[in-house]
């Protein structure tokens, strides 16, 4: 209720701030103009008091407009309209859960050894979360690889690509024309000249720099090519803020390829201002490449109205013996009011018995996470937070440092990494569970942006990033409470006003 109140007092002062200015001007024209400018401030000030959005999402819109009314008007439109994203996406909502039923309703029911498989799961609990809201099974005959920084991963993304006999499908959400990208175009189009299918699948906003150059050739060479919700300017509709920032590979069906690296020479460390990019990607071999393949296809489904499912593309693949522990690939988007991989981070960090590591270039938690951690810490649990030092987006930057002091004081260790960029996103828990993939630990990949993330349980790639995540922490800086306290007051002056932009980031 007090939220409630202090919303209306807050559309109620800055109505009458603005009925005050534009009274306080002769000028006929701009009179009328403040005017219209007022009343339509005070129409989507309601509007977004009607949505029912968290408190702090509307008090954040409100401050925007008071401070900045024709920016905040701006923003508003581009980045802010809700219009309830999952009426927006329903179709695809429905679409992807029928599509995944028909896939699970061609697989055998579980066996006694599958069942006994998952009852020797630490945190059984969050798999069944998982399947239920994210309609993918676990599975038990995957073999998974990490894939640490660019070269390792292009090298083998490559090697994969030119040995494929069927078809590539690739998925991403930044590609540039440079020399990594132009590597990746060239194996491509041979692909197609030798009659391999293949399908290319990029975000319009993300890759918004692409050359037509580069699509041209693809699509001159048989390459089918599609861009994700794109932007047709000065013509912006409210699908504009959604984006997809998935990185698949499926080649043949049998083997895939996911995590956060893009294509660009920045993840190769080529770029000036980044430096080394610090980065991890999975590569993934048998069954669990068939919910990857589901997630591409019908992404490609959205975008082109063209359907693939059928056998050709989602026969089950080959599953991999003498695999270790189970794998579960899980789609999130803002066409789930459930915000499917938050509330899977929330059940890790809740559930752990030990420890919590996390690792994301962008960390603005929202309240639930940031409470779970605090909670964990305080709890007796080792609970480690790893970001960048060196940021790429500076607001996001300073918006994350504002979380730091709390999470200090409940004894949260955090580490900046200091030998370049690090744009790794990892959860880890009890170095017996790991996450990996394109969600940040942020608002924008909890609700706003299509991702896809791989769960491991007990794998032996879950010990391959324990021991990363520690060899990361030889070349990162440990922050300390006393020390972060006595930092400068502009500074903090610059989180705060960040943090409050946070709802928006």
């Amino acid at each position: 209720m007090k939220n409630t109140f202090r919303v209306v007092l807050l559309l109620v002062i800055l109505f009458c701030l603005w009925f005050i200015f534009h009274n306080s001007f002769t000028d006929v024209v701009f009179r009328y103009f403040s005017i219209l400018l007022s009343l339509s401030l005070l129409v989507i000030g309601i509007l977004i008091f009607l949505e029912n959005r968290h408190p702090a999402q509307t008090l954040t819109w409100l401050i925007v407009f008071g401070a900045f009314p024709i920016i905040g008007f701006i923003f508003y439109f581009l980045f802010g309209r809700n219009y309830r994203k999952e009426r927006i996406f329903r179709k695809k909502y429905l679409l992807d859960k029928e599509a995944y039923l028909q896939v699970q309703a061609k697989s055998k029911n579980k066996s006694n050894d599958q069942r006994k498989l998952e009852e020797t799961i630490h945190q059984s609990k969050l798999f069944h979360l998982a399947e239920r809201i994210g309609n993918s099974p676990i599975s038990f005959a995957t073999e998974t690889k990490i894939l640490t920084n660019g070269d390792e991963t292009y090298s083998h993304i490559l090697e994969e690509m030119s040995m494929a006999a069927h078809h590539i499908h690739i998925q991403y959400y930044i590609v540039r024309d440079d020399h990594i990208g132009r590597e990746i175009k060239k194996v491509l189009i041979q692909k197609a000249k030798q009659g391999i299918k293949v399908r290319f699948l990029y975000d319009a906003v993300g890759s918004w720099k692409l050359s037509n150059t580069y699509i041209t050739d693809l699509k001159n060479a048989g390459v089918e090519t599609v861009a994700f919700g794109p932007v047709h300017l000065p013509f912006l509709n409210n699908k504009f803020n959604f984006r997809n920032h998935r990185k698949i590979i499926v080649i043949d069906g049998s083997v895939g390829f996911m995590g956060g690296l893009n294509i660009g020479d920045e993840y190769l460390g080529r770029n000036e201002v980044f430096g080394f990019w610090r980065d991890t990607h999975l590569m993934v071999k048998g069954e669990a490449v068939q919910t990857m393949q589901l997630i591409f296809l019908q992404d490609w489904y959205y975008s082109t109205d063209h359907s693939f499912l059928t056998d050709e593309y989602l026969s089950p693949s080959m599953p991999h013996e003498h695999t270790h522990g189970g794998v579960q690939i899980i789609a999130g988007g803002p066409d789930n009011e459930l915000a499917i991989i938050k509330s899977i981070f929330f059940c890790m960090i809740t559930n752990a018995q030990k420890s919590v590591w996390i690792a994301s270039p962008y960390f603005i938690p929202d309240e639930d996470i940031f409470q779970a951690m605090k909670i964990a810490a305080l709890s007796g649990l080792d609970v480690r937070l790893l970001v960048p030092k060196n940021p790429d987006k500076r607001i996001v930057f300073h918006a994350s440092r504002s979380y730091f002091p709390e999470l200090l004081a409940a004894g949260v260790r955090i580490f900046e990494y200091k030998n370049g960029f690090m744009h790794s996103k990892l959860v880890i828990v009890d170095h017996e569970i790991a996450s990996i993939g394109t969600a940040n630990m942020d608002m924008r990949s909890f609700h706003l942006n299509f991702e896809v993330n791989a769960f491991l349980f007990q794998t032996r790639s879950t010990q391959r990033l324990v021991n990363d995540f520690l060899h990361d922490l030889l070349v990162s800086s440990e922050l300390h409470l006393d020390d972060f306290s006595k930092r400068k007051i502009r500074y903090k002056i610059m989180e705060s006003t960040c943090r409050l932009l946070s709802p928006l980031l």
